[in-house]
């Protein structure tokens, strides 16, 4: 499986983003996608991820309420909708998938198999 996100980009605290994690293979429906973020100088955190196989949602509770992941698998793509975005989201952006992890380590970065290469979301106060 090979991950691809984009659309990063500066905006000014309160704006919006999306962001889009497209992916090949043909086993896309079956992959849970998660979005983690790393700003500089911290670790990688979870953000959301969305199971294969149903759908369900899960959230940190720093963007729960602010941001929606979601899914298309006709387009093979997650999407991350960012609203009443912060400086504190500033961060490279990004997208993993993983076809078999279990509920307990969704929030793991370890844990996913499959990686994407990040893109940036600068918040500007």
């Amino acid at each position: 499986v090979q991950l691809q996100a984009f659309g990063g980009g500066l905006v000014q605290a309160g704006g919006s983003l999306r962001l889009s994690c497209t992916a090949s293979g043909r086993t896309f429906t079956r992959q849970t996608i998660g979005w983690f973020r790393q700003a500089p100088g911290k670790e990688r955190e979870f953000v959301a991820t969305i199971r294969g196989n149903g759908g369900t949602t899960y959230y940190s509770d720093s963007v729960k309420g602010r941001f929606t992941i979601s899914r298309d698998n006709a387009k093979n793509t997650v999407y991350l909708l960012m609203n009443s975005l912060k400086p504190e989201d500033t961060a490279v952006y990004y997208c993993a998938a993983d076809p078999s992890i279990i509920l307990s380590s969704i929030r793991m970065a370890h844990q996913y198999e499959y990686w994407g290469q990040g893109t940036q979301v600068t918040v500007s106060s």
